[in-house]
């Protein structure tokens, strides 16, 4: 699998905080990616690219004084804010026409009780581009009131630079890598039962971050296993922390043929009868980039899944819930939303989801999950923008002709 996207931003901005060079491996070679390794170095740090050997980079930031663009990246505008907001700079964090529609006041609020100046644009002030003016931060205790990892993860970086420790509490698990990564980096970090709290202090990046394999990118080819008549794949060195595996979770409950090697990271999916189930609002955070490809599972299974608490996929890359429902809809399955929930009705494994064509409206995610389902059923599917892969996974393609030998 190409190197998990949510560590790859995270690891470049923890190496560009740090003073020691820092040698990071197996980056993801993603858009979304490529465009906070262009950020943190319009910011001051040095990125020396070694090619298979990875980046180096030589931390100290002095600011940049051009806007930067980060694409379609929600993780990285996000972070960023965080990172840049206790500077002694102005910095301008900008995207595309996805990301001026995605809402920063989750960010901005938080930021702003630190003391940090970020003004939004449009009519709510609260819509990309974002400037950032450095100020002096104050440590906060902070409930998010949606759980986030963007939002946890910004503030903790803040935090970084702030007088006194900062809290985060959350509603329900995120992803940790932040924390992690931070205490590995030196900084003083304590987490207990829905709390992380930071301290500032200076960033010493490790000599070497290695990066594992993305799950959410390997979730695409474990149910395509699944559903795909005469299937028997493995992936390989797959990362399976807190908050990432709840896609594994929720297909084994569904009766998918799945074991995984929590030694080496591998995990072996084979082809299953898979059975309707019910992925509760609490489970979301730890599957929400996953729900596009275990909707598709959920056509193949027998009965009605249902989805709950779907509010975070409305503000994603896409309407997210509202491009799966087109997408089902598009293949000849069934989807529907229900207040806060996805429902998917399953198709029997003789009919299983027919060809057409899918508008990806710009979602990698939608792309690839219908690109799985015509590869699983047969097809005929077009998938229109299906360049929108690139930003998580370029090689997507390819890798779709080396497992199957097909793709067009």
């Amino acid at each position: 699998m190409p190197g998990d996207k949510s560590i790859s931003h995270r690891a470049l901005m923890i190496a560009a905080l740090g003073r020691q060079p820092c040698t990071i491996q197996g980056l993801s070679d993603g858009d979304d990616v490529t465009h906070t390794r262009l950020a943190v170095e319009a910011l001051g740090a040095g990125v020396e690219d070694h090619g298979s050997g990875g980046v180096t980079v030589s931390g100290g930031l002095t600011g940049a004084s051009d806007p930067i663009y980060l694409g379609n990246s929600g993780t990285g505008i996000r972070l960023l804010t965080g990172l840049v907001a206790g500077y002694g700079f102005t910095t301008t964090l900008d995207g595309d026409a996805s990301i001026r529609r995605r809402p920063m006041d989750r960010i901005i609020e938080p930021l702003s009780a630190m003391g940090a100046s970020v003004r939004g644009s449009g009519e709510s002030a609260a819509l990309a581009p974002l400037t950032v003016e450095g100020r002096p931060l104050r440590g906060i205790d902070y409930t998010l009131p949606v759980a986030s990892a963007q939002v946890k993860s910004a503030v903790l970086l803040a935090g970084l630079r702030a007088e006194g420790p900062t809290t985060v509490r959350e509603p329900a698990p995120t992803r940790a890598h932040t924390e992690e990564m931070l205490a590995d980096a030196g900084v003083r970090v304590e987490s207990s039962d829905g709390s992380v709290t930071v301290w500032p202090g200076e960033v010493k990046a490790p000599d070497l971050i290695g990066i594992p394999g993305d799950p959410s990118q390997a979730a695409f080819w474990l149910v395509g296993a699944c559903i795909a008549p005469g299937s028997d794949l493995t992936v390989e060195n797959v990362y399976l922390g807190p908050a990432r595996g709840g896609f594994v979770d929720v297909l084994a409950r569904m009766g998918a043929d799945i074991t995984v090697d929590s030694d080496s990271g591998d995990i072996r999916a084979r082809t299953s009868e898979l059975r309707a189930t019910r992925v509760t609002a609490e489970e979301m955070p730890g599957c929400i980039d996953e729900v596009p490809i275990l909707a598709v599972a959920a056509a193949a299974a027998d009965g009605v899944t249902v989805f709950e608490g779907i509010d975070e996929l409305r503000v994603k890359e896409s309407d997210r819930a509202a491009s799966i429902v087109e997408m089902l809809t598009a293949l000849g399955g069934e989807c529907r939303i229900d207040g806060h929930n996805l429902v998917v009705t399953g198709r029997t494994p003789d009919q299983g989801l027919g060809g057409g064509t899918v508008n990806a409206h710009g979602d990698h995610r939608i792309a690839m999950a219908a690109f799985i389902a015509g590869a699983a059923f047969g097809g005929p599917v077009t998938v229109e923008g299906f360049e929108a892969t690139a930003t998580s996974y370029p090689g997507f393609a390819r890798d779709m002709q080396h497992v199957t030998g097909w793709a067009q």
